[in-house]
């Protein structure tokens, strides 16, 4: 049995050298057989290789499983990466806000008590209703939107109105159902403001331009760019405190001012109805207070 398999160890080495000589010549007649055969008779060729096709596609699709699986599991570490690092980012931003909230209840706590030690007088409550902007008067020298309430809804003439960004300018006409904006940037606009940072008093003027200027600022006057304008509440019209814009240019005579509102998505605004009687006694809330004073 020995000397058998010896036998056939010793003609099996020649065959696979044999086969191993031959095989390079024997895959370049195949493939010279399939292209003679390919312009001889492309449908038996065609057919052969979706036989070939179909008879690897199960091999194909069995190996192809875990590539696809170890792709998932990659794409699911680096999402679970990213989780982690935006957990992180959140956190540090949580810590911070508490510790401005800290800041904040306390500053709030010791303005409160400052209030009483002097006997502050309250600013005065304002409602407000919020309207549809309806039309846009787009003129060159016009400033001006209409807005879907009126004297129905306690619009009256000289209300300051804003939007979530800012102040966006004053009633000065109303109908029963409408009223008639006029923006802050129309040339006929005079509001009081103030820089936020230096306390400098000036009148926010109206150019018919995207950015109005500061006029009757004092001669020492610190402004600069990036300093942020508000209402100074001076005349009673407009509650103080409301967003402006901030400062866009500083000249040696002017400074300009580039406001909060984006006019081009200016959709609905807030009216706001400012309790201060004497100034607007056609506010009928206002009207109320006067007549209880």
């Amino acid at each position: 049995m020995r000397a058998y398999r010896g036998r056939a160890l010793l003609l099996a080495l020649p065959l696979k050298s044999l086969i191993q000589r031959f095989a390079f010549a024997l895959l370049v007649g195949a493939a010279i057989t399939i292209m003679i055969l390919s312009r001889a008779e492309p449908r038996l060729v065609d057919n052969l290789r979706g036989t070939v096709s179909d008879a690897a596609t199960p091999i194909l699709e069995f190996f192809s499983h875990p590539a696809a699986s170890f792709a998932s599991l990659v794409e699911e570490v680096d999402a679970a990466l990213d989780v982690h690092k935006e957990n992180a980012r959140l956190e540090e931003q949580n810590a911070q806000l508490r510790k401005w909230q800290s800041i904040a209840a306390q500053i709030s706590r010791e303005n409160e008590e400052l209030r009483r030690m002097l006997h502050v007088v309250p600013d005065p409550e304002s409602s407000f209703i919020t309207a549809r902007v309806i039309s846009d008067s787009g003129g060159p020298f016009v400033r001006t939107v209409l807005i879907n309430a009126g004297a129905q809804d306690n619009v009256r003439k000289g209300q300051a109105v804003i939007t979530s960004e800012g102040l966006t300018g004053r009633v000065v006409s109303t109908g029963r159902h409408s009223a008639r904006i006029l923006l802050l940037t129309d040339l006929n606009s005079r509001i009081p403001v103030v820089v936020e940072s230096s306390r400098e008093r000036a009148v926010l003027a109206g150019n018919n331009t995207p950015n109005p200027r500061l006029e009757f600022l004092a001669v020492d006057a610190r402004v600069v760019v990036g300093s942020r304008i508000v209402t100074s509440g001076q005349g009673g019209i407009f509650p103080p405190g409301l967003p402006v814009g901030i400062v866009s240019s500083v000249g040696e005579e002017r400074a300009l001012v580039q406001p909060y509102v984006n006019w081009d998505r200016l959709e609905y605004i807030t009216v706001l109805d400012y309790i201060l009687p004497g100034f607007l006694p056609e506010t009928k809330r206002a009207g109320r207070i006067g007549e209880l004073k």
